[in-house]
């Protein structure tokens, strides 16, 4: 390096240390500065000898992610410091230690937060980098500052990869969609997410991105000339108001967009709001609400509104705290244009998150809402029942969801993402209370528990303790949470039959002079083609393998013939999973409609689905059922095209297939008989009534009753138990 480059740098440096203090969005103490410029000394020192691919001094790359920290999200001195120092303990010299005793416990902690997270190997296999992102997120309850600091440094990687090879570009752009991009968004940091985004979008598809930029960039000057056409139009009402305002024209993402562009099916030109106007006013906080709704007065005076397309966040804010009254009118020339008014408090916690959030608050505690978030996160991932995969979708699915706002009985607001049913509620409101639901009702009626939420409605959830999850359940819920808490009480229920199930078999075993020992159970998990010991004991508790199959595998073992040959053979005598501790399913089997009945299929050949996959039936005029994938690229206009072709379709394990049978009775009229008919049905564990109807002619009885059971023995047993009741002559199946 020759003299002249480092004396530039020099002088660099100490232009970006002034910088630094100047753009923080707190206001510095003589601590904090003391602090920041130790930090800094130290990061300068540790990175001396390092430089980025680009040649510039690797020490530059840390002092942006604490700009980034310090004016975009607005953390604290604390903050400013560990975003300094966040790689000096991965690359350098320095030690945790070191770092403990220069600069406390508290940034220490988040430097060693910060350090597990880079040193996550990253992989090709997604569930591997799912795991990774688990374990990141269990670094957040040490410290929230953490994951922001992380979001920063990704910001700023983003920023300056032009100098990566492309396949790096590109593993690490997916990697920002697929996880910082939803995290920034939960965390409220807005215009980060959207630069996310975008930059992700731009490694990601180069062409459609470059695409669109250029035609946002050559339409720049019509649409600022449409914005001051419409702000002209409404400057003179608000100046007669005395209102202090600014209005603003800022241009939707290139991501949103695309997203716009690929969900409607639409070309650039044909997406109408691609720019949204902002009103920013000055106001005290008493008068806030008041001058909001006053400003859209004024706008919907001058230009009429689309009334389905307003939002109200001001009386209820999100749940990331962002706080802004949304219209979308129908300005000049015949266009859609979104108008968001918010008042400079509620800007500031747009832009700055929760940062902005506590400055208001005035007390050094985060904000309410991040900490329910963290809870319920945190809940999540103590729950090791739920593979990571699982937990990621999951997830994202909470993290972008749109929120509705509903009611408890007493008027208590929740918010849930849109879509969810009655049983998510039951399950926000608390996990206790999902677990045992019997019913739900809405505004006063009941209703089934897949029923969907709109905000507004008053949500009352009736429980019992006799109430358990079933594995319908999944089909009525939306949420991560709930579906989580619901596998994971299927799971233990499964795990209780499959030792019952245990007991069972050594009993019938025993009585068929075989003992049921390891090698007996490799045996029998091969026979049966299950996967684990624990499928082979869940099956026997559940009935699916009876006493008729249980000889069956005593009669092969007996066969010497088939011995001699297996025997020559050799096939290996331990099954591979055997000692899992799971029970696992076998999607073998197409199932359609709210009845799960079997019909003709054929896979489409767009995106080729695979037994497990989240699947629909769509019904072609000439083809019959084709199952395509729910995210086939065509799915999306087969759903908004022909909903009424669509058919709900789902794989289960044949093995572990419930059936539905119909039994009539017939008997002699008495006193209490329907009741010893329905107690006998409803003690039985494995059967399930669907429907029941009784019929008294002159003291003759008729009866007909729907039953769902896992196989033909629960059903014989059910028939043999009801015809020993009292006055039954007949019990027939149809």
């Amino acid at each position: 390096m020759t003299e002249a480059v480092i004396e530039a740098e020099k002088k660099q440096l100490a232009k970006e240390y002034k910088k630094l203090l100047k753009i923080s969005y707190r206001n510095l103490t003589a601590d904090d500065k003391k602090l920041i410029r130790s930090a800094f000394d130290v990061a300068v020192d540790a990175h001396k000898d390092q430089r980025r691919k680009s040649g510039e001094a690797y020490v530059f790359h840390p002092i942006a992610v604490a700009k980034i920290v310090a004016a975009e999200i607005g953390l604290d001195a604390t903050s400013i410091a560990a975003a300094l120092l966040h790689d000096v303990v991965e690359d350098t010299q320095y030690t945790l230690t070191d770092l403990e005793q220069l600069f406390g416990e508290t940034v220490a902690r988040i430097v060693d937060g910060l350090t597990k997270i880079s040193n996550m190997p990253y992989d090709k296999d997604v569930s591997l980098q799912a795991e990774n992102f688990r374990k990141m997120l269990l670094t957040l309850n040490e410290d929230i500052r953490v994951i922001i600091i992380k979001i920063a440094d990704r910001l700023h990687n983003m920023q300056t990869m032009d100098s990566m090879p492309a396949h790096k570009q590109v593993k690490i752009a997916s990697e920002t969609l697929y996880i910082y991009a939803p995290m920034a968004h939960r965390i409220g940091l807005y215009n980060i997410k959207t630069e996310l985004e975008d930059l992700g979008l731009k490694y990601t598809e180069p062409e459609v991105y470059n695409d669109i930029h250029s035609k946002i960039r050559d339409s720049k000057e019509e649409q600022d000339a449409y914005i001051e056409a419409f702000s002209k139009t409404l400057k003179d009402s608000f100046d007669a108001e005395n209102l202090n305002y600014e209005i603003k024209g800022r241009p939707k993402s290139i991501f949103s967009i695309r997203r716009k562009m690929i969900a409607q099916n639409v070309s650039f030109d044909e997406v109408y709001d691609k720019f949204a106007v902002r009103i920013i006013y000055k106001s005290d906080l008493e008068n806030e609400k008041f001058l909001a709704w006053k400003i859209y007065s004024i706008v919907t005076d001058h230009f009429r509104p689309n009334p389905m397309r307003l939002r109200d966040w001001i009386s209820s804010p999100k749940s990331t705290g962002y706080e802004a009254l949304h219209i979308t009118v129908m300005g000049p020339k015949g266009r859609w244009v979104e108008v968001q008014i918010r008042s400079e408090r509620m800007n500031e916690i747009a832009e700055k998150g929760y940062a902005a959030h506590y400055k208001y608050k005035n007390k050094e505690k985060e904000d309410g809402g991040l900490d329910d978030w963290l809870n319920k996160l945190q809940e999540t991932l103590e729950n090791s029942e739920i593979s990571a995969v699982d937990f990621v979708e999951e997830f994202k699915l909470n993290l972008y969801a749109k929120e509705i706002f509903v009611f408890t009985p007493k008027g208590d607001l929740f918010s849930l993402p849109k879509g969810s049913t009655a049983l998510d509620f039951a399950f926000q409101v608390h996990t206790e209370v999902g677990m045992h639901t019997r019913g739900t009702k809405v505004n006063g009626k009941l209703v089934p528990l897949s029923h969907v939420l709109k905000s507004g409605d008053q949500v009352e959830i009736i429980t019992s303790e006799k109430s358990n999850p079933s594995a319908n359940w999944l089909d009525y819920v939306t949420t991560g949470r709930a579906r989580s808490k619901i596998k994971s009480s299927l799971k233990d229920e499964k795990k209780q039959i499959a030792e019952e199930g245990k007991a069972v078999l050594a009993r019938k075993l025993k009585s068929l002079k075989i003992t049921l020992d390891e090698k007996t159970i490799n045996q029998l998990v091969v026979f049966f083609k299950v996967k684990t010991s624990l499928d082979l004991f869940y099956r026997v508790g559940a009935g699916i393998i009876d006493n008729q199959k249980l000889k069956d595998f005593a009669a092969s073992r007996s066969n010497a013939f088939v011995n001699f040959f297996k025997n020559k053979i050799r096939k290996p005598d331990k099954p591979q999973d055997v000692n899992k501790e799971e029970i696992t399913e076998k999607y073998d089997q197409l199932v359609f409609g709210k009845e799960e009945e079997r019909l003709d299929y054929k896979m489409a050949n767009c995106c080729n689905p695979i037994p497990g996959d989240d699947v629909f039936g769509f019904v072609t005029v000439n083809e019959g059922i084709k199952v395509h994938k729910q995210n086939c690229p065509n799915a999306l206009q087969l759903q908004s095209n022909y909903s009424y072709r669509i058919m709900k379709a789902k794989w289960i394990d044949s093995t572990q297939r419930e059936f539905k049978a119909k039994l009539v009775i017939t008997g002699i009229d008495a006193v209490g008989l329907v009741n010893n008919v329905t107690k006998l049905i409803s003690n039985n564990m494995n059967i399930d009534m669907r429907g029941v109807h009784f019929d008294s002619d002159d003291g003759v009885f008729n009866g007909k009753i729907t039953v769902v059971v896992k196989n033909k023995n629960v059903l014989d047993n059910l028939v043999l138990k009801l015809k020993k009741i009292n006055g039954i002559d007949k019990v027939t199946r149809v």
